[in-house]
């Protein structure tokens, strides 16, 4: 393969070759076992070779294999057949569970049909011999090559689709009726592009198929990106065999999920925003354009609670005593690192009590195959789309649910389940047609990533292979998730648009971009193309997508547009208040400390969450502040039980001035905030006192071990 990689560099390497063969569907089997922190078990994977999808997509591989390669393209016509992969688990009913057992890592070792002993195979191919981007040509085998790191693979073997009863249905050609690989083929070919309409069907297939005997062991490789898999004699994508399973474990130290515990104490582990996306979960095509979807079944002992990504509200079923399985899939086609999955002793938090107005809003949707009637045109490949249902269209509140640890479920039923229906019912009201049936809501643990979601993207690749494969320049560079400068311009654009065009025009885009693009990949260019052509001449006063692209983009700083807005919401109301309040603090700083502090006191104005933020700003310019000053501050605003963004700036002062009474708050910040404790602990270690860098020091051998990884890179690298 022709990406060459610096093994001593922080790049991402994308290896799938998802010009040659496409990931349409994927079935995870699994268990999850906390004493060893692994989760075992198998994943099928439903292919398609490039000979179908070829010609549809192209388009769509021009703009991913482009120059720029700043994402894989939208506007794949219909019906497009790019697989999608989302994170959803499989729990089967009880017959599809001949595999594994859950709880103390006592596991099935059996070599019954499709069981594994839990040795690692000896089978396997020389990755010297065979390179990545054999492709459809030349005379060596052809090579699946799959995006994998942290895992352990054991076995690689071709399904016998074929053996599946009812499966004949799939077999068009009647000369066909000794099973072959041409035969199995045909059968998966016919079953990833059942109409939509026939979803659950597929899905009952699809588990069915995942269950079957397997024909044959696959020889594979592993190196440290990926797993590369052969079958002798099958030269070309066409003739691989077109469902295999692997059975493979994932390793404690795997990059793709965090083991840690709750804020309860219990333990948990769950999906991070790792720069490797899914890779260390389970074998997938990472790149974009290799959209799929998913069904999974996992398995954990019976006081856990397992959580994924899928359209379905799952329910445990529990298999035998101490033993639970949760059932979990998707239809609409995602990349593979949209797929998460959490599990933990969580509780649901439900209302006390909910009016007949609200349980008639939250009826939970089924649309049976039926309903899916056209009401309007989409563009992107064919599945159940809720946009297509006229009943899921004008559905404001979605079924939801939340988990928390038990400490925290008081507090999410007094605050938080009663913030979600409305906030639900203004996205829908702006933004229209919600693009899932369900939602799930989980308070994560303390060491979760703040910014965790921000996943590298191709906007940063170098060049694209002829198999599709690629390169995240700086993908693996642990400070990469601190650095918001572009997210920062992102979000000022949208702001500065908004304002330029009205929020009548600019959410009525909104309503219109979401409607044209859902279930597709997009560019940044493709929004802005848009919404200059949909709105009035007058009102885009020169804007177009290069003075864009030249103002938010490509140049550094801050933007000439947000200059002017900074300047001009510097006179806004609440501003000012601030400015007031900010000159009242700074005339009280200077004034001798012998007068009592009531009457001063009730004279100070109330202030919301972002005037705490801007008033704490302006007291950080400040060269000194006294700590009396500091101590009327925290009594005043009651500083210490405010959000994160008010205690980190609150926290700033604290180290600012060394104000050594309230070093207990900085030090429950950096352990309830980490990721955001991170930038304090490089305030902490610059002041050079060494009183403050003892308590960073301590507080980092406490959470060290909790951290996000990235996290606990970037701070160890501050402190030692």
């Amino acid at each position: 393969m022709d990406i060459q990689l610096d093994p001593a560099g922080d790049d991402l390497p994308l290896m799938a070759n998802t010009s040659h063969i496409l990931v349409k569907h994927y079935v995870l089997d699994l268990d999850v076992d906390f004493e060893s922190q692994v989760i075992e078990g198998t994943i099928v994977l439903f292919l398609e070779d490039g000979n179908r999808f070829k010609k549809q997509n192209r388009s769509i591989e021009e703009v991913c294999q482009s120059e720029s390669n700043k994402a894989c393209k939208l506007g794949m016509p219909e019906p497009c057949h790019v697989p999608v992969t989302n994170a959803r688990t499989f729990s089967s009913e009880t017959e599809y569970n001949d595999f594994a057992i859950c709880s103390k890592g006592e596991k099935d070792t059996s070599n019954k049909d499709g069981n594994h002993d839990n040795q690692e195979h000896a089978s396997g191919i020389s990755s010297s011999k065979y390179c990545c981007d054999t492709g459809n040509h030349g005379s060596e085998d052809f090579l699946l090559v799959l995006d994998c790191c942290d895992l352990s693979v054991l076995k690689v073997e071709e399904v016998d689709v074929a053996a599946v009863p009812g499966m004949e249905k799939f077999t068009r050609s009647p000369e066909l009726t000794v099973v072959s690989e041409e035969l199995r083929n045909q059968i998966v070919r016919e079953l990833v592009t059942l109409p939509a309409n026939r979803w659950r069907e597929q899905l009952d297939y699809y588990a069915r198929c995942s269950q079957a005997a397997g024909c044959g062991e696959l020889l594979f490789d592993t190196d440290t990106w990926s797993l590369q898999i052969r079958k002798t004699g099958a030269q070309t994508a066409t003739d691989f065999p077109h469902a295999i399973r692997i059975w493979y474990k994932t390793k404690p130290e795997g990059r793709s999920v965090t083991w840690t515990s709750d804020q309860s104490g219990r333990p948990c582990v769950y999906t991070v925003g790792s720069p490797v996306n899914n890779r260390a979960l389970f074998p997938c095509q990472e790149p974009p354009v290799a959209m799929s979807t998913w069904q999974a079944t996992v398995r954990a002992a019976a006081s856990f609670v397992v959580l994924m990504s899928g359209e379905n509200s799952a329910k445990p079923t529990q298999l035998w005593e101490g033993c639970s399985s949760w059932y979990y899939y998707v239809t609409m086609p995602m990349p593979a690192s949209t797929f998460t999955i959490a599990v933990g002793c969580w509780t649901e938090v439900k209302m006390e009590t909910c009016s007949s107005g609200d349980l008639a809003t939250e009826t939970p949707f089924s649309p049976s195959e039926a309903d899916f009637r056209h009401v309007g045109v989409c563009s992107h490949m064919e599945y159940p789309c809720r946009f297509q249902n006229a009943s899921a269209t004008t559905q404001q509140i979605i079924p939801h649910r939340v988990f928390a640890p038990v400490c925290l479920a008081g507090a999410c039923q007094e605050t938080l389940l009663q913030l979600i229906p409305p906030c639900l019912s203004a996205a829908h009201s702006i933004l229209g047609t919600h693009p899932f049936s369900r939602l799930d809501v989980l308070i994560v643990p303390a060491n979760f990533p703040s910014l965790g979601m921000a996943r590298p993207n191709k906007d940063k690749t170098g060049h694209t292979s002829d198999s599709g494969a690629s390169v995240i320049k700086h993908g693996l560079n642990p400070e990469k998730i601190f650095m918001q400068v572009h997210y920062l311009k992102g979000y000022f654009l949208l702001r500065f648009l908004a304002e330029r065009l009205g929020d009548e025009t600019y959410f009525s885009f909104l309503r219109k971009f979401v409607h044209a693009f859902h279930g597709q990949l997009i560019l940044s260019q493709d929004f802005l193309q848009m919404l200059l052509e949909n709105i009035p001449e007058e009102k885009r006063l020169e804007l177009s997508v290069e003075n864009i692209y030249q103002d938010w983009l490509e140049s550094s700083g801050i933007p000439k547009p947000l200059q002017r807005e900074r300047r001009a919401g510097a006179e806004c109301g609440l501003a000012r208040q601030v400015r007031a309040e900010v000159t009242k603090w700074i005339r009280e700083n200077r004034r001798p400390r012998k007068r009592k502090r009531r009457a001063r006191e009730a004279v100070l104005e109330k202030l919301l969450p972002d005037q705490l933020v801007l008033l704490l700003e302006h007291l950080l310019e400040q060269k000194t502040l006294s700590h009396q000053t500091l101590q009327s501050l925290q009594r005043t605003y009651h500083l210490q039980d405010q959000d994160a963004e008010v205690r980190h700036r609150w926290c700033e002062l604290i180290v600012k001035h060394k104000f050594t009474k309230a070093y207990e708050s900085v030090e429950r910040f950096l352990q309830e905030d980490q990721a955001m404790g991170v930038y304090l602990y490089g305030e902490l270690m610059v002041s050079e006192d060494a009183r403050q860098q003892q308590l960073a020091r301590r507080c980092f051998e406490r959470t060290r071990e909790q951290m996000d990884r990235s996290s606990a890179q970037v701070v160890a690298d501050m402190l030692f």
